[in-house]
């Protein structure tokens, strides 16, 4: 499945890269999997996903849990936890 993956924050500084299309493997099925394969492309992934039950995902523009499908997916964005203020 290929899908565009859009980083924001400082998700996006650690990987250095504002966005990107990637063929995922068909072992990624879930927010969660995505997470876990993406710690697997480089020290810029782990060092931005060391903590991946912090970070929000959002499916075509919707939030969703870690263990939401990601399947028919558009676009999927990766976000740091939200601050208040």
């Amino acid at each position: 499945m290929k899908v565009r993956i859009v980083y924001f924050a400082w998700v996006r500084e650690r990987i250095d890269k504002p966005e990107e299309e990637l063929d995922l493997p068909e072992t990624v099925v879930t927010a969660g999997d995505l997470l876990l394969h993406l710690k697997t492309l480089g020290d810029g992934y782990e060092a931005a996903l060391q903590y991946p039950d912090v970070i929000r995902v959002a499916v075509n523009q919707e939030h969703v849990d870690h263990d939401e499908p990601i399947a028919g997916a558009r676009e999927i964005g990766i976000f740091p936890p939200m601050t208040g203020g």
